[in-house]
């Protein structure tokens, strides 16, 4: 038996223009709790991929700041990159600006652009220092950030002039709880 009568079901266009709209509203990550048409399979749909997208994962032994960058430390230099949060967050990334080596940062100052198919967002150095080399396989494979944003995904490496800088940012633990806020 059809759920819908026949004079209520809507029209094979209409649908087709409900289905195109349903995949614009997931892609974009905009969240609905009710839709006239998919019920709860399809809120359930979109808050479920809204919920994963919040708690991305995050890696162990890093230190985050609160713009979501992240810093893993190995002696002086701090490798830098975006967390897997803020990536699912911006969606394909398509560009990556890289800073030049030899450039100096100050905690907190934007050392690029990371844009998406979304948006374009500044990224920030979470601790003070000088690039010492950066990540050129992003100009060539930008989605690596998304795919391996840890790893492979990497922006810049930075030679810390103040590893003070590192007590202000959060352990992986603190910053699990600033996400799922």
């Amino acid at each position: 038996t059809p759920l819908l009568p026949s004079a209520r079901r809507p029209s094979p266009v209409a649908m087709a223009l409900r289905n195109l709209a349903a995949s614009a509203l997931n892609a974009s990550g905009l969240r609905a709790l009710s839709h006239p048409f998919g019920g709860a399979d399809f809120a359930l749909k979109v808050a479920g991929s809204a919920a994963a997208r919040a708690f991305g994962t995050v890696a162990e032994g890093c230190k985050y700041a609160k713009s979501h960058e992240w810093a893993k430390v190995d002696g002086d230099v701090a490798t830098v990159g975006i967390s897997d949060h803020a990536q699912s967050e911006l969606g394909d990334v398509v560009y990556v600006e890289l800073p030049e080596v030899g450039r100096k940062f100050d905690q907190g100052e934007t050392f690029g652009v990371v844009e998406s198919v979304k948006a374009a967002s500044d990224v920030y150095a979470p601790v003070s220092g000088e690039v010492v080399e950066v990540n050129t396989e992003l100009s060539d494979k930008p989605a690596t950030i998304n795919t391996d944003p840890y790893a492979g995904g990497w922006i810049m490496k930075l030679k810390m002039s103040n590893k003070g800088d590192l007590s202000k940012l959060m352990d992986a633990a603190a910053y699990k709880a600033e996400i799922s806020e």
